[in-house]
């Protein structure tokens, strides 16, 4: 792309579509929900697994004091 900057060619340039007045329900194409989709299907598996080692964690501390508590 030139340093021009009447350059109006949009060689190089991303365009997103806007929605229309007639169309104001627009939500992107198919790729854009799917995008969407897994994007809230990965954040639902970190949230478990961040859920699950937390917990993990948790029983383990308590077994630790537990056994010190039981060892003296």
């Amino acid at each position: 792309m030139s340093g021009n900057s009447n350059d109006t060619s949009g060689q190089g340039m991303i365009v997103n579509p806007k929605p229309k007045a007639d169309n104001q329900d627009w939500d992107g194409d198919e790729a854009d929900r799917a995008d969407r989709l897994r994007f809230e299907e990965e954040q639902a598996m970190i949230r478990e697994q961040s859920e699950a080692r937390a917990a993990a964690k948790a029983l383990a501390e308590r077994k630790a004091a537990e056994a010190a508590k039981n060892a003296k």
